[in-house]
């Protein structure tokens, strides 16, 4: 019976090819749409999974208040790790305080590198399950050793038998290799650890914190918790909220620090906290991805039913006669269920086509290496549970109606579809243009948003300017003489130091007072050192006083404040003003216009900057816009290898790395729009097909017009525009839908565009022209047809 109707099912694809071809075609895309988020999705919920016992790791988090605002980080003090161990040691496994993931210049030999990794204690091999090809998981006991992952110690050794050959680390750190791990997955917050050493050689050549009057103080660290069996993550939270609350001075208790446990399956996918809240963050992408696959699939399964039902008059014979010979309406429901998964294996075979041809390009638009699948059963199952899915879901509705006609009424050739039918469709053809329509909404809002923040004013020139890492005292001490050497040759104008980039990687404190400051205020504000020339460098903007400069020896202890910060302390008359620092007295000698150093959608933070003859972190250049930036930065290398021949040479153009920063929204935004446009191909491709057909059953209709008198214009004009109407009302209801999804994402940015009418307007006619170019080809084919070919038979 099965065979019969797969058989039958084939004869009636076969029979119908354009019906076939659309239906396959549209199909085919929508599952390959599908399937490729589908993917994309899982990569994204299986982050840290492949990390042992990850659901029983957690990062240590903490609130703070200020003027009731309540402020979330990830950094915490280093004494954290000890006092957890001695208050609460019974409810952790591991307490690991480490350092972040960061370049290192790494030498072995006459080899030089730069490997990614950190500082971290002892217990760091335990909590991340390290699996050991080569020493011990513990490795870390010895101050002098060093861990490296597989892939590290090949590029350092050529081979993985690495233990017992020493390594120098940042320069001047000698240590002795103690363990080879296997790389931990990409796809994890670990992924870049590429060496590990132990905490206490970070702490014994790290200055500051040894010399640091309150330990507890700075927050600088990550403190990673593995907790025992059976404990609940969120009651061990409320158990350790206070312990950094009890150990910090009066003026940072004014913050009233609250820590918790931050699971490690919710830092990547839940990483964004508003006042204390928790209010998502990339799940916010993982559910719209989803929700646009399931869109794509459904337009695609509504072009089937729209044609199927369409069809309706040409299978009412069939269906009449198939009932006068016995058949059973669950039997003709079967036949065609049938006939929609022969066409959904069919769509699903082309499908992963469509997915291995286009995976390579959506990797590099997502930003990702989807692993291939292919070898999956799991894919395989999911597959066939899709396939399945897709033809149920398609053929559904064809099924229950087509199977609902009676035979008397289709014999005696008193049949007609009846306006219900015709409802249906044109209320399915409303669906498809209302999605297709808010996604290309969507689409122009995201690109509007980006471009409205890449045009923000950020307080500086970041064309030609060139941040480079300084991990060594090389460059600081010979930085005169390197000043000299890179201007002589005219390709770079300015040279200066800074202690902290420009891009968001700097230092802040709350150790700041200033006159008029209101009792239990206890800000914390960015604190960034610089050297002399940093202002022409960057090319600030000053708006009130002056510049640091060599003509003021007393600039030592001087500040230039941001205009967020005069703002934010209240300072009418800035310059001149004694605010203290720890309480160490400083003057403002100058206010700059707000840069934007942190995320380009945030609001500017009132921040400071400071005359530091130490700066050393960071080296910025500018380079000549007269000058090759080739020849710029191949001059910057040599003179950098002559100071610094132990360091590998990194660096980076500002506005690269401020361009970073729209990774996501980028992303999403071509990702996004490539889906509406292949939403709106898929209906297209229903309307195409509804246009087609309507024209076949209104063929002698438009011959009797045509004898009569009838223009191609007036042919045209009516077989048009019932389906263009249906466009203006998906259009009514897709309009306000669209502003009411895309406001609700925009809040979710500080600095964000408004909705313009623009918007609604481009989409608008877009539609409606791409849904008339559509209809008109074969509204005009039928129009210029000889009317004698169609009424010949009458």
């Amino acid at each position: 019976m099965i065979k019969n109707y797969i058989r039958t099912a084939w004869r009636n694809l076969v029979k119908s090819k354009v019906f076939a071809v659309t239906n396959i075609m549209g199909l085919s895309i929508g599952m390959a749409v599908s399937m490729l988020i589908a993917v994309w999705i899982w990569n994204e919920l299986s982050y840290n999974k492949q990390i042992n016992n990850y659901q029983r790791i957690a990062r240590v988090m903490q609130h703070k208040t200020n003027k009731g605002v309540i402020q979330t980080g990830i950094q915490t003090p280093y004494p954290l790790g000890d006092a957890l161990r001695q208050e609460y040691g019974d409810l952790f496994q591991q307490v690991v305080v480490g350092t972040g993931i960061y370049g290192h210049p790494v030498k072995a030999g006459e080899k030089q590198l730069d490997l990614s990794g950190g500082f971290f204690e002892p217990g760091a091999g335990a909590l991340l399950g390290l699996k050991m090809i080569d020493g011990v998981q513990n490795g870390l006991e010895d101050v002098n050793s060093i861990m490296l992952s597989a892939s590290s110690a090949r590029s350092v050794f050529g081979t993985t038998a690495a233990v017992g050959k020493a390594i120098t680390l940042d320069k001047d750190l000698v240590v002795k290799v103690t363990g080879v791990y296997e790389d931990l997955s990409k796809n994890s917050d670990f992924g870049a650890l590429l060496f590990i050493a132990p905490w206490q050689l970070f702490l014994r050549h790290t200055d500051w914190i040894r010399t640091a009057e309150d330990p507890w103080r700075p927050n600088a660290f990550v403190t990673y918790v593995l907790l025992n069996k059976g404990q609940d993550i969120q009651k061990v939270s409320r158990q350790i909220k206070d312990v950094r609350l009890k150990h910090v001075n009066a003026r940072l208790a004014i913050q009233k620090p609250e820590l918790f446990l931050h699971p490690m399956e919710r830092w990547y996918l839940y990483d964004s906290f508003k006042n204390g809240v928790n209010t998502g963050g990339r799940i916010q992408y993982v559910w719209m991805f989803g929700i646009i696959g399931v869109f794509v699939l459904l337009l695609a399964c509504i072009n089937f039913m729209n044609l199927s039902t369409a069809r309706s008059i040409k299978r009412a014979r069939e269906v009449g006669i198939r009932k006068t010979i016995g058949s059973f309406r669950k039997q003709l429901i079967v036949q065609f269920f049938c006939e929609s998964l022969l066409y959904a294996v069919l769509a699903f075979g082309i499908s992963l086509v469509l997915v291995a041809l286009a995976m390579p390009l959506f990797n590099a638009i997502a930003g990702k290496q989807l692993p291939p699948v292919w070898k999956e059963p799991l894919f395989w199952a999911g597959g066939v549970f899709f396939c399945l899915l897709t033809g149920m879901l398609a053929g559904i509705y064809p099924a229950f109606y087509l199977s609902s006609f009676r035979p008397v009424k289709v014999l005696k050739g008193t049949f007609k579809a009846g306006r219900s039918s015709a409802m249906q469709r044109q209320v399915l053809v409303v669906v498809q243009f209302t999605i297709s329509i808010m996604l290309i909404i969507g689409t122009i809002v995201v690109f509007n948003q980006i471009r409205y923040t890449k045009d923000r004013p950020i307080g500086y020139d970041r064309n030609g300017l060139v941040i480079i890492d300084v991990n060594t005292s090389g460059i600081h001490d010979h930085l005169d003489v390197i000043k000299r050497q890179l201007q002589q040759q005219g390709n770079i104008v300015s040279v200066a130091e800074t202690n902290g980039s420009v891009s968001g990687d700097f230092s802040t404190t709350t150790g700041i007072d200033w006159p008029g400051k209101e009792d239990g205020t206890s800000a914390e504000f960015p604190f960034l050192g610089v050297g002399y020339d940093f202002g022409k460098t960057i090319n600030w903007q000053v708006v009130a006083g002056r510049d640091f400069s060599r003509d003021f020896p007393s600039d030592s202890a001087g500040v230039i404040l941001n205009e967020a910060a005069v703002k934010y302390m209240g300072l009418k008359q800035p310059i001149g003003t004694v605010i203290y620092a720890d309480k160490a007295p400083i003057t403002i000698i100058g206010v700059v216009k707000n840069m934007i150093m942190e995320s380009p959608f945030a609001s500017e933070r009132p921040a400071l900057f400071y005359f530091d003859k130490n700066a050393g972190g960071y080296l910025m250049a500018r380079i000549n816009p007269a000058a090759s930036a080739s020849a710029a930065i191949a001059q910057l290398q040599s003179v950098f290898k002559t100071y610094v021949p132990d360091q590998p040479f990194h660096y980076q153009f500002v506005d690269d790395a401020f361009n970073q920063k729209f990774g996501d929204e980028e992303r999403l935004g071509t990702l996004g729009g490539g889906f509406a446009l292949l939403a709106i191909f898929i209906s297209c491709l229903g309307l195409f097909g509804m246009a087609s057909f309507m024209a076949e059953q209104r063929v002698k209709e438009i011959g009797v017009r045509k004898v009569l008198g009838a223009s191609v214009p007036g042919l045209w004009r009516l077989l048009s525009q019932d389906f263009i109407r249906l466009v203006f009302l998906a259009l009514v209801i897709a309009i306000p839908a669209g502003w009411y999804c895309m406001h609700n994402w925009l809040q979710h940015y500080s600095y964000r565009v408004s909705i313009s009418w623009e918007v609604f307007v481009i989409a608008a006619s877009g539609a409606v022209l791409i849904a008339l170019i559509t209809v008109s080809f074969q509204a005009i084919k039928a129009a210029v047809a000889n009317p004698v070919r169609a009424l010949r038979s009458e």
